[in-house]
């Protein structure tokens, strides 16, 4: 585990602070597709990404799901911070993306390592950082785009975080995570493929354009 943690975190955090999260991090293998943090949940511990991806989502009145950006390697929830800090249910959903090994942070330990290890700190308001400029950028999708646009945006981020251009996600899941409906999906995708731009098989999509 030490040798993943220094390879992603350690151009974040000095010796001291990487012995302490060996010492008192929590290991963990999940697979694709399980749900790592669940809406209306008190978050007990802090993910430290080592490898994977996971998507994290935003769910309305209706049960309607919106996908607001993915972690991968070297990342953490800006989402799963506040709610540790604050000791407050959690407003959104984490999802393995991809199958991921993390390292789970105890909560009582954030606030002591805020105030002894200036490099946990400036971590902590880097992925603030981070993680409201990809929300702004899913705000801006939303506004700014034509959902063909969205969708293409989407199948592309969707590739990148797995690391392979065969999508495995049917037209509903799609929908799900942009907010639309399946039909809406259906045709964008028949649109991209008469464009070129995506082959579409029984069980996954194929992105042919980087």
């Amino acid at each position: 585990m030490k040798e993943e943690l220094v390879a992603n975190y350690g151009h974040f955090f000095d010796n001291e602070l990487l012995d302490e999260i060996s010492q008192v991090g929590v290991y963990k293998t999940v697979r694709e597709g399980a749900v790592l943090i669940e809406i209306g949940s008190y978050v007990k511990s802090m993910p430290l990404l080592l490898t994977g991806a996971i998507k994290i989502l935003r769910q309305d009145n209706d049960g309607d799901e919106l996908l607001l950006y993915f972690l991968e390697k070297g990342d953490t929830c800006a989402m799963t911070l506040t709610c540790c800090l604050g000791q407050t249910k959690s407003e959104v959903r984490a999802i393995a993306e991809t199958d991921a090994q993390l390292i789970m942070i105890p909560i009582e330990k954030m606030e002591e390592w805020s105030a002894k290890y200036k490099s946990w700190r400036n971590f902590v308001f880097e992925s603030y950082h981070s993680r409201l400029n990809e929300m702004l950028d899913t705000i801006d999708s939303i506004a700014f785009l034509k959902m063909d646009a969205r969708l293409l945006k989407y199948l592309h981020e969707k590739a990148r975080v797995s690391e392979d251009h065969i999508i495995y996600a049917t037209h509903q899941e799609i929908a799900y995570e942009l907010h639309t409906s399946r039909v809406v999906i259906s045709r964008l995708l028949k649109k991209l493929e008469n464009m070129g731009k995506v082959q579409l098989n029984r069980n996954h999509i194929i992105l042919k354009q980087a």
